[in-house]
């Protein structure tokens, strides 16, 4: 299987935007990433030449589709600026730091919300940290955040010199707006201002020595999901969605943006994939059932697993004892232990990417 360095090799027969300098020296390489056969690639270009600069983009993309080994490529361009303009301060590419003792970022996202996305979050971050990982999980929906209930912690967060000390939740480290206002209370804020919270809570709170932080992401493709892209190197993201056809809808959405941004894709969970009644054990496939599994097929992308609607996960998550934690040896904690290992060997397999330059025009 050919490796990024492959790829780079095979963009250097590509001419860069100037039509002379080898794209992988142009300095307009934004991102390379390679997840199962397929390539992802991110070109910065200014906006007023991405119609010019378009033969560019099919070349480069087969260039790597002409490499052995390669099932696929997605090859964007992306854009810094408007032409001749400065970059509002809002839009400014910001500074692309690793978090100091975190070796990988997983993002966890959906395209709509109530697939159980956060619920998901906390148990594969309890199921990774009972892999042998140590692990953090940011609540990143400043919204609607959900840990402080999952987890059952209603502490507020201590500060020691300029950076908060995260809460403990069954040993995994936890950060959520939902820690530092009353849960009652409506965030009514914009864009910028959720950006600015999204990066505090990365860079300013003692994250300590992590084998990996898990984000829970608001649902969506807004302003959050582009901060993460840009201000971190994220070692993948996994998509959560029900097995019906709306929710997958949303969900080729948040894959397709993750690719544009070249976030690897770690795979898809199908959760709510059947019912499992408590008083019968008959199943039941109210949303439908296999959708998730498909859609993973179609894209090329891994499928993780099947997570069930059952009463368990729903007592569990409402009383703050995460079913991974509490009854470890149940048949739901060890799917989401299943999945667990699936993540933790592709991120172990997996060389760390650059993140790249992404600005809204």
């Amino acid at each position: 299987m050919p490796s990024e360095k492959d790829v780079i090799a095979a963009l250097r027969a590509v001419p860069g935007p100037d039509g002379r300098t080898p794209l992988p020296d142009s300095g307009a390489l934004a991102g390379v990433s390679l997840r199962n056969g397929k390539v992802y690639v991110a070109i910065n270009v200014e906006a007023s030449r991405a119609r010019v600069l378009e033969p560019m983009r099919a070349a480069a993309e087969n260039a790597v589709l002409a490499m052995p080994g390669i099932e696929g490529a997605v090859v964007t361009l992306t854009s810094e600026r408007a032409p001749g303009q400065p970059a509002p301060a809002a839009q400014r590419p910001r500074p692309q730091l690793e978090i100091p003792g975190v070796k990988r970022i997983v993002a966890v996202a959906s395209g709509k919300g109530g697939v159980g996305k956060s619920t998901t979050s906390v148990n594969l971050a309890l199921a990774l940290q009972a892999e042998g990982w140590k692990v953090g999980l940011l609540d990143a929906d400043i919204f609607g955040p959900s840990a402080p209930r999952l987890f059952g912690v209603t502490d507020r967060p201590m500060a020691i010199g300029e950076k908060l000390v995260p809460l403990d939740g069954y040993g995994v480290k936890v950060m959520s707006m939902g820690f530092l206002v009353e849960e009652r209370t409506a965030m009514i804020w914009r864009g910028p201002m959720v950006v600015s919270a999204l990066n505090k809570m990365l860079r300013e709170v003692a994250w300590g020595d992590l084998d990996c932080l898990v984000v829970d992401m608001p649902p969506g493709t807004g302003d959050a999901q582009l901060t993460m892209a840009q201000s971190v190197p994220l070692s993948g993201a996994i998509i959560v969605s029900t097995p019906q056809d709306l929710a997958l809808i949303d969900a080729r959405r948040g894959i397709s943006m993750f690719e544009q941004v070249a976030v690897p894709i770690l795979g898809i969970i199908e959760n709510m994939s059947y019912f499992l009644c408590p008083h019968c054990g008959g199943r039941s496939d109210i949303f439908g059932h296999g959708g998730a599994r498909e859609e993973a097929r179609t894209l090329g992308v891994p499928f993780l697993g099947e997570v069930p609607l059952a009463l368990a996960l729903r007592e569990t998550s409402d009383a703050g004892r995460p079913i991974v934690a509490t009854a470890p040896d149940s048949e739901h904690a060890q799917t989401y232990r299943a999945v667990a290992r699936a993540v933790k060997a592709a991120l172990e397999g997996a060389s760390q990417r650059a993140a790249p330059n992404i600005v809204i025009e």
